[in-house]
């Protein structure tokens, strides 16, 4: 494994005008603002444990969809680059498969579990580096793109847009991009209504859903941004891609996970054969927690 380190001056939050966070907005910095963002990521998936979330039954349905999605376009001898690669489940299972994987990642806690999970034989790099600024990779370099994380931390279109340009700038011409997001109604149901994980009428008074159409603002202080598919077809639009599937990655499990965590190993194949068969409908997707949109780079 080789390591590479780059310096992150991008900034992460914009003026976008939301509630919780408008007064750290009108008294900082915008470099003030990239370290603030920084340390709120840092804080969180220093405690989280990204691993176990996909190794679990019902986070195994991300990880085996995504995975199954990704081999459809893998060819003999094709680079690849993640973008966002957390602990690296996706870049190490890749290089275990024989691929040359390029990974990046802001987080230092995620690049020491990351570093500590390689094993000699993989041909893989780690890039403590931002989403935004992928100036070290040069254009066109990789068959496979994976921007499967950063696209949850990121609260304005000008910085998911440079991001989802970054990826592509570094994709060659016919290569395939895979964008993942966080699907706010699959939030909404799940953490709000059914878990209480938040309050729903709280985050009303405060702006961050709205009162009607119960469409998301989040901000930084929330960690995650919450999108609907109408959100990613606007950014998407102004990109010379084709779009090859959209696929709600882990679909219902993550509303049933008790459920499917209880299931025998006979029960939880019928229902990875019924998601699998099930994911990309466009009147389910909305209800999945997270969704892949799989483009080609024209």
């Amino acid at each position: 494994m080789i390591e590479r380190n780059l310096s992150n001056s991008s900034k992460t939050v914009d003026n976008t005008p939301h509630l919780c966070y408008a007064l750290v907005t009108f008294i900082i910095s915008e470099g003030a603002k990239s370290v603030i963002a920084n340390q709120y990521l840092a804080d969180y998936y220093s405690n989280y444990d990204e691993d176990g979330r996909l190794t679990r039954r019902w986070g195994s349905v991300e990880f085996l969809t995504t995975m199954r999605y990704i081999e459809k376009y893998l060819k003999p001898g094709n680079r690849i680059i993640e973008i966002g690669a957390a602990t690296g489940r996706y870049s190490h299972t890749l290089a275990r498969m024989g691929y040359a994987v390029d990974a990046v990642e802001l987080v230092e806690h995620n690049i020491e579990i990351f570093k500590q999970n390689t094993q000699p034989d993989e041909n893989i790099t780690i890039t403590q580096g931002n989403a935004l600024d992928l100036s070290a990779f040069p254009d066109e370099s990789y068959d496979i793109t994976l921007l499967l994380g950063p696209l949850y931390h990121l609260y304005t279109v000008e910085d998911k847009r440079r991001a989802i340009s970054e990826a592509i700038r570094v994709t060659k011409r016919d290569g395939v991009v895979f964008a993942a997001y966080v699907q706010s109604d699959g939030a909404i149901l799940d953490d709000g209504f059914k878990r209480g994980k938040f309050s729903i009428a709280e985050y009303i008074e405060r702006g961050i859903l709205d009162p009607d159409t119960f469409e998301v603002k989040s901000c930084l202080a929330e960690i995650f941004e919450l999108v609907r598919r109408e959100d990613i077809d606007f950014l998407m639009s102004v990109f010379p891609v084709t779009r090859l599937r959209y696929v709600g990655s882990n679909g219902y499990a993550r509303h049933m996970r008790e459920e499917i965590d209880a299931m025998d190993e006979g029960t939880f194949a019928l229902y990875l054969k019924y998601h699998f068969a099930t994911c990309e409908r466009e009147d389910l997707a909305g209800m999945s927690a997270n969704t892949i949109d799989i483009f080609r780079k024209d």
